[in-house]
């Protein structure tokens, strides 16, 4: 049983790919940037310095966009916000946990959300967040 005003499971897979899509955008232009200031990185240590310098840039999209009105521009397009447990917004330590969380457990978090009571991700259900469904803004006719 998922709770009442949490997004379908569509809604919340159209978010992922659009999400997916962006990081790509965000990721290409980071790693350009670091290869024009430091060369080339296929070789170690520079390998694993722009691994690492990656997840960075992606946590710190995500963290400041959970944290600055609880949406990333794909959760914006698709209505969903990340939200506390009383709906208010994420503080810093939430958001930078649900980041790391998410990236270590990766898509073992989202598998977990088929089987969570309430349709949480793992990521979520450790952190005390959850996804939140915006109502949507146009007038009514």
């Amino acid at each position: 049983m998922t709770l009442p005003d949490s997004p379908r499971w569509p809604r919340r897979i159209a978010a992922m790919l659009y999400e997916a899509l962006l990081l790509v955008a965000i990721l290409f232009f980071a790693t350009f940037l670091f290869v024009i200031l430091l060369g080339s990185a296929t070789e170690p240590p520079a390998r694993y310095i722009l691994q690492g310098y990656l997840w960075l840039v992606a946590g710190g999209y995500l963290v400041w966009s959970w944290r600055h009105g609880g949406q990333t521009l794909a959760m914006q397009t698709w209505r969903i916000r990340v939200t506390n447990r009383e709906g208010g917004a994420l503080d810093w330590r939430q958001a930078c946990l649900r980041y790391v969380i998410a990236s270590v457990f990766f898509g073992v978090g989202f598998l977990w959300a088929l089987f969570d009571r309430e349709g949480l991700y793992l990521h979520d259900r450790l952190t005390g967040c959850r996804l939140q469904l915006e109502p949507s803004k146009r007038p009514a006719k």
